[in-house]
């Protein structure tokens, strides 16, 4: 069997072309093709305005960054994600505090979320776990108005929250990255969902290392010739170039929903037929989930270490079984935490099954099989 990857991208003909569209044009920079493709992003999600970023990193950042999240503040965010999240937040001087998840949705809940709050909490992280939104009106039910909400819906483009509106349309602050294994990739970049012009209006001059006008502007659209500095930025902006394929791929997005939703009916169906032994989170067929991720947890009862062989008799047959995530209140680098019990459960029996455009359906077929007969292997074994 040939190695089989998740989060592939697939890039088409049309991708291509119009990325050569754009290399041939001179300009590859920040340019006409990165507004395009905020405008039609801003109408995908149901936003106001969407601003483009160099990666959801950045996203995180900018977002934290104009809510006044600094030095002395805490920000929350669950335990079980990339470290992305608590690396945006101690760019900015603040402290992350970790909070723990629910069993079935491996989101962050109001009842996680409530105690780890503090006098001190400036913003919450809301993380999108695989692909399946939390409901943010619950989570503001349990927090002072002062206290924002951060989405990083990394892995959510198109996704839904359980009302059926799209991800990005709540109001908050909602984080997307289009890095090279996303649902929707451009190879790397992110972007912020905003409703407030002021706030859109900040992230856009901090993204451009806080200078007013974009290069394009200046050169090339017969503006205002001076890059006029206003406060200290980054270089957070995203280009022309990776814009032009992310248009393309966002029209593709209907086409990639589908063929997701196919893998992770193969992967539940032979769950229940040839006994692989997974139980996956909750609602992974439902039409909401943006299915990055089709993660599973093994039984309960296995030794700790089974987990980690499981996964290497699979690469050594060509499937690539992945864990997200361990658990960050592991990590010396952020200091001591709570105790977080359902994280530590689930880190040492979650995997993740292959999954993205360049999976076929017999592969997955083929993977699910392989997993069910290593697991038994294995078992009989006494692994």
């Amino acid at each position: 069997m040939k190695q089989v990857l998740s989060g592939q991208p697939d890039f088409s003909d049309a991708e291509c072309e119009a990325a050569t569209r754009v290399l041939r044009s001179g300009w590859v920079g920040p340019g006409p093709e990165v507004d395009a493709f905020e405008e039609e992003l801003a109408a995908y999600v149901g936003a106001a305005q969407v601003v483009t970023v160099s990666s959801c990193t950045a996203a995180l950042t900018l977002s934290l960054r104009v809510l006044g999240v600094g030095a002395g503040d805490e920000v929350v965010c669950p335990s079980l994600t990339w470290v992305a999240d608590a690396n945006a937040i101690v760019a900015l001087g603040a402290r992350p505090v970790f909070c723990d998840v629910d069993p079935k949705t491996f989101t962050l809940t109001p009842e996680t979320l409530a105690p780890r709050v503090s006098e001190r909490t400036k913003a919450v992280i809301a993380v999108h776990y695989g692909g399946l939104a939390p409901d943010p009106r619950p989570l503001r039910d349990v927090l002072p108005e002062t206290v924002a909400i951060v989405e990083d819906a990394a892995h959510a483009i198109g996704a839904s929250y359980p009302d059926g509106t799209p991800v990005g349309s709540s109001g908050n602050l909602t984080c997307f990255s289009f890095h090279a294994n996303k649902n929707l990739s451009t190879v790397d970049g992110g972007a912020v969902a905003v409703d407030d012009p002021q706030l859109a209006s900040r992230i856009t001059l901090l993204r451009q290392q806080g200078i007013r006008t974009t290069a394009h502007h200046r050169l090339v659209s017969e503006g205002d010739l001076t890059a006029e500095f206003v406060e200290p930025g980054y270089k957070m902006a995203y280009s022309d170039l990776a814009a032009a394929i992310g248009r393309v791929q966002l029209r593709r997005q209907p086409q990639f929903a589908e063929h997701r939703l196919a893998l992770a009916k193969i992967y539940v169906d032979e769950s229940r037929n040839v006994g692989l032994p997974l139980e996956f989170q909750q609602d992974v067929l439902a039409e909401r989930h943006a299915r990055h991720l089709i993660a599973g947890l093994l039984p309960a009862d296995l030794p700790r270490d089974f987990r980690d062989e499981l996964r290497r008799q699979l690469r050594g047959i060509g499937v690539h079984a992945g864990v997200h995530y361990e658990p960050l209140h592991h990590q010396a680098a952020f200091g001591e935490q709570a105790m977080l019990p359902v994280a530590d459960e689930l880190f040492g029996r979650l995997i993740s099954l292959p999954v993205g455009p360049r999976v076929s359906k017999d592969e997955a077929l083929a993977c699910a099989q392989y997993v069910g007969n290593v697991f038994d292997e294995l078992r009989l074994a006494g692994a």
